[in-house]
């Protein structure tokens, strides 16, 4: 695709393209995509939008109904009330919202109730399709009510002869054994291939390109191994702390909250092997290789913290996180960690891989840091820092690789710069597509790559489970950090020890894209 001027339409007229193949034809079954709690924050904010956003561009089936379902007496209206700020609608684009809540509806019913299920099922059936459309699932619920609905849409609910899928959100489970049995009940019901275990990371653009950088271009094959590189180093740092929703993360952490899920994905696409093919079961495949050649976390190579109050800072967003009311008094639950992982194969033996994760940082961040090992030989008196492959996933999505050059001019000393692909700079007036609209569109499409299999899952809670269940039994006191700084010490120190070399000397500036 041209680096120049391309429009919004192009881009997405080609990831149509891509998704669908040919032009739809007038005889494209009917689908309707039904959202289980569809009153809250995650419906509100993400996955209306999601859908709108699809609509508007045609990127949806051209026969696709949209159906809410929760406990609140809401109607059609209510819902494009809550939504609408979320939206980003134009002016030219009203009537088009208008067209898109005309394809909307709205179901009272409780979770555990059958007959509430029994009279959704009567109400699809009245839609475009009936009973024979496709129908899709997303589960916008706590993991508390999972059982209750899956049972019910299996008894109740499923398309006669179309499709029937499921999106399931994180967190799957609190630690191996609630994930597998978690595993058991939806396998009992559903096959693998109707459940899509939804991980938004993997629907961000700069994650998929992890797959095109690696595979795609033989300058990285021979020196993506223990040879060539010293450490790895993912990172997702936020800005902002709990917002008045303590309660909720406090039941999670920031290791189930991120860790055990997005930085562990990214180490998979980050550590695997070539997959025979993109086919999703090959690509998943390798990643499960990975995640099977990783011991359990050791607590010796953990640190965690959790923010404080900035005395210095003004208003409700510097405080700490234990004086948010919602927090329960004395938590011990961390909002900040940092872990070191090895993958024991024979690419990776004995390269740490580094994953920082937490909230209250001094910025918004989400990268992937490959620090190569020194130059054997120095003749320039150790001027010379490690070469780093930096691939930022967000904000202001770049691929740049930190190299020495000379410095110009009559001097004849080493300096670091970066060879820099900033796709604002690159992509000129390219939008690229949401986490959500990627992985929405694979679910109507069938296509599981960029989601969680059983066995991916198994792998991912066997190696934090034991590490869970030892801070947790053990009270274990996080290290007090600031709020809006870098995190604890002792995390810097950690990496410092396992073999990352921070020289402070050089930052990325983001260049200006005139």
């Amino acid at each position: 695709m041209s680096s120049e001027v391309v429009s919004r339409s192009e881009v997405f007229g080609w990831l149509k393209k891509e998704l669908y193949g040919e032009k739809q034809s007038s005889s494209s079954p009917a689908h309707t995509f039904i959202i289980l709690g569809a009153s809250g924050d995650l419906a509100k904010k993400k996955i209306y939008p999601t859908l709108w956003w699809l609509f508007r561009d045609g990127l949806l089936p051209e026969e696709t109904s949209i159906v809410g379902f929760a406990r609140s007496k809401l109607s059609v209206e209510d819902i494009r009330t809550a939504c609408l700020p979320f939206m980003k609608v134009t002016e030219e684009e009203s009537e088009s919202l208008s067209a898109f809540f005309r394809r909307n509806s709205y179901v009272v019913g409780r979770y555990d109730d059958g007959s509430c299920f029994s009279q959704l099922n009567t109400h699809l059936s009245s839609l475009p399709g009936g009973a024979d459309a496709n129908r899709l699932f997303y589960l916008a619920l706590p993991p508390t009510v999972y059982h209750d609905v899956s049972a019910n849409i299996r008894a109740h609910c499923m398309s006669h002869k179309g499709w029937t899928r499921l999106i399931v959100e994180k967190p799957f489970g609190r630690d191996l054994q609630s994930s597998q049995e978690l595993s058991a009940h939806l396998s009992s019901r559903f096959t693998e291939e109707q459940i899509y275990r939804i991980d938004h990371y993997l629907g961000k653009e700069m994650v998929q390109n992890l797959m095109v950088l690696r595979f795609g271009n033989r300058i990285f094959g021979p020196i993506w191994n223990r040879n060539s590189v010293a450490c790895v180093v993912l990172t997702f740092k936020e800005p902002f702390g709990t917002q008045g929703r303590g309660g909720y993360f406090d039941s999670f952490g920031i290791i189930r909250d991120v860790m055990q899920n997005h930085l562990l994905q990214i180490l998979c696409l980050v550590a695997m092997e070539k997959p025979a093919s993109t086919s999703p079961d090959d690509v998943r495949d390798e990643k499960v290789k990975v995640l099977k050649c990783i011991a359990p976390v050791c607590v010796s190579d953990v640190v965690l913290g959790q923010y404080v109050g900035d005395p210095e800072g003004e208003g409700h967003a510097k405080e700490g996180y234990l004086d948010d009311p919602t927090v329960p008094k004395g938590s011990c639950t961390p909002t900040f960690a940092t872990a070191v992982l090895y993958v024991q194969n024979e690419r990776w033996d004995g390269v740490p891989f580094i994953l920082r994760c937490g909230k209250a940082l001094n910025e918004r961040k989400a990268e992937v840091r490959l620090q190569f090992t020194d130059v054997p030989g120095d003749i320039f008196n150790q001027s010379c820092q490690r070469n780093e492959l930096v691939v930022r996933v967000q904000p202001d999505e770049a691929i740049y690789l930190k190299m020495m050059t000379k410095r110009p001019g009559v001097h004849f000393s080493p300096e670091e710069t970066e060879l820099d692909l900033t796709y604002k700079s690159r992509y000129k007036n390219v939008k690229l597509p949401d986490a959500y609209e990627r992985l929405i569109l694979d679910v109507f499409c069938g296509n599981q790559m960029h989601f969680v299999r059983s066995d991916e899952l198994r792998e991912a809670w066997r190696i934090f489970t034991p590490l869970l269940h030892h801070i947790e039994g053990q009270r274990t006191q996080p290290s007090p950090y600031t709020y809006g700084s870098r995190g604890p010490n002792e995390a810097d120190e950690l990496a410092k020890r396992v073999g990352f070399r921070y020289e402070g000397t050089y930052k990325w500036v983001h260049p200006h894209t005139t």
